[in-house]
């Protein structure tokens, strides 16, 4: 077994020309499913993603089998070659706006899921802010443009031709473009705050958004974020999920 990654409750591996996704017992059947289905909707709109092969139970775990993409992570990249930064950086964000670009309606919405993820949060955030958080997604505008929900460089695949492929699609909904754009910086943010400041700056321009609009969305997405519990996140995520800080 070639293992390309591993993440919490998942390993991803080499088989072939198929990359598979082997999950836990632990991972709700549920949200297997419902990532494949997600992939087949995306696969639908012509978006360069790997082409989803099947879902299937291989020595009793569940797993999904998609098509393997042989090359770098554009993550890998930019690391690699620090001087072309700012190139890759504008091939991300124009690869983002080509996903925002799109239409599913069948997957679920961004407002639906980020209520759940608030209201999921009682242990770590009082529940004054969690109404007040509640209360500033339902003021924002309703979009239904297709957002990947985790848009990164790690989550970029460029092949040997040069080409992307864009991969997990298990956060995927509809919504607002800035949500999504809000999470990207977020990501960044946790590790490079500089490249953070850097992609949105970029992304403003390039999409014709105030960035005052996109930091309306911080709160609301650093809460969604806490909900991961990721070691050594908590304290920097919670610095965030303060609404008044963009009043």
């Amino acid at each position: 077994m070639d293992v390309i990654a591993t993440r919490k409750e998942k390993v991803i591996y080499r088989d072939g020309d198929s990359a598979i996704k082997e999950f836990s017992e632990k991972f709700p059947k549920s949200d297997i499913l419902n990532e494949a289905l997600n992939q087949s909707r995306v696969e639908e709109t012509g978006l360069p993603i790997p082409a989803l092969k099947s879902v299937s139970v291989i020595n009793g775990k569940w797993t999904i089998a998609m098509e393997y993409v042989e090359g770098k992570t554009l993550e890998q990249i930019m690391e690699e070659d620090p001087d072309n930064l700012e190139k890759y950086l504008n091939d991300f964000v124009d690869l983002q706006l080509e996903v925002q670009s799109k239409k599913a309606p069948l997957l679920n919405k961004l407002k639906d899921k980020m209520n759940r993820k608030i209201s999921s949060l009682s242990g770590e955030i009082d529940a004054t802010i969690r109404y007040e958080l509640h209360t500033r997604l339902d003021g924002m505008p309703k979009h239904n443009k297709l957002c990947h929900g985790d848009f990164n460089p790690s989550n970029i695949i460029i092949d040997n031709e040069g080409n992307p492929h864009i991969l997990d699609w298990s956060h995927a909904t509809q919504g607002n473009a800035s949500a999504d754009a809000a999470r990207t910086y977020l990501l960044f943010a946790l590790k490079d705050k500089k490249l953070a400041d850097q992609y949105l700056e970029l992304f403003c321009k390039k999409s014709d958004t105030a960035k005052q609009y996109v930091q309306q969305w911080l709160p609301i997405v650093a809460a969604a974020q806490l909900v991961k519990r990721i070691p050594g996140e908590e304290d920097f995520l919670k610095s965030w999920v303060d609404v008044v800080d963009y009043q």
